[in-house]
């Protein structure tokens, strides 16, 4: 585990498969996903590593369902009697109600799937509330749910316009210093045009499923790259790019 400072109420958990990033302002505490299974200890000893009590996190936001970014959810909520918010398309893959729809792959994803390492299933895990595009989570002073469908059928972004900050979840990345589209969609087409919209957003920070956070000028960097994206009008279809089983 790595904790690593983005601003002063954003924290980047780097855990041994996955991501979660962890939002501190007056009204608690909100955790963005949780990695996969087992990475419960290692969220709450960084969140204590900067002085902080894992308890006061009221709410933990999923951005899609995929095991590396809801895999502690279930065990991190009973610890801490958070309340678990997803996209009403999601709850009920979260909950473990329905099947997950399997990724449509390029050649070049193949490659990169066939080449990653087994994670344990998610436990399933309770939606406490199910949002929508447009909803408002009181976080930094109003985090508008973008569903961003494509990568899941549910998948959602949250924009605080406030602070100027962006949590793309996996339909965006940025790797060795590349902002790019995300890899492993269920329609990449629909995946091309919620990174699209996205890179429309006026933001100042970015952080991703994954890859490394753009702390500044992260609005050219997400531009940039939509310009640059296979078929660059939103709606065409996606090539390819960097892994992200999430």
């Amino acid at each position: 585990m790595e904790i690593t400072r983005v601003r002063d109420e954003l924290h980047m958990i780097t855990l041994e498969f996955g991501t979660a990033y962890l939002w501190r302002d007056d009204h608690g505490l909100t955790l963005v996903d949780t990695g996969i299974a087992g990475s419960a200890d290692g969220i709450e000893q960084g969140i204590r590593s900067i002085g902080l009590e894992p308890t006061a996190v009221r709410r933990i936001v999923l951005t899609h369902h995929h095991e590396d970014h809801t895999g502690s959810a279930a065990e991190l909520a009973r610890r801490w009697s958070a309340e678990v918010v997803a996209h009403r398309l999601e709850a009920p893959v979260v909950r473990r109600e329905q099947p997950a729809a399997p990724p449509v792959l390029s050649p070049f994803e193949q490659q990169l799937w066939d080449g990653l390492p087994p994670v344990p299933p998610a436990e399933p895990c309770p939606v406490h509330r199910e949002v929508e595009d447009g909803d408002v989570l009181d976080i930094g002073g109003g985090a508008v749910v973008v569903h961003v469908p494509g990568h899941t059928d549910g998948s959602i972004a949250l924009h605080l316009p406030g602070p100027g900050v962006l949590f793309t979840g996996d339909i965006a990345a940025n790797v060795q210093g590349q902002t790019r589209p995300g890899v492993f969609h269920t329609d990449p087409a629909r995946a091309l045009a919620s990174f699209h919209r996205l890179a429309a957003l006026p933001v100042e920070t970015a952080v991703f499923g994954h890859g490394d956070p753009i702390a500044t000028g992260a609005s050219a960097a997400l531009r940039a790259a939509a310009a640059a994206a296979p078929g660059s009008a939103p709606g065409s279809a996606a090539g390819g790019e960097q892994r992200a089983q999430a």
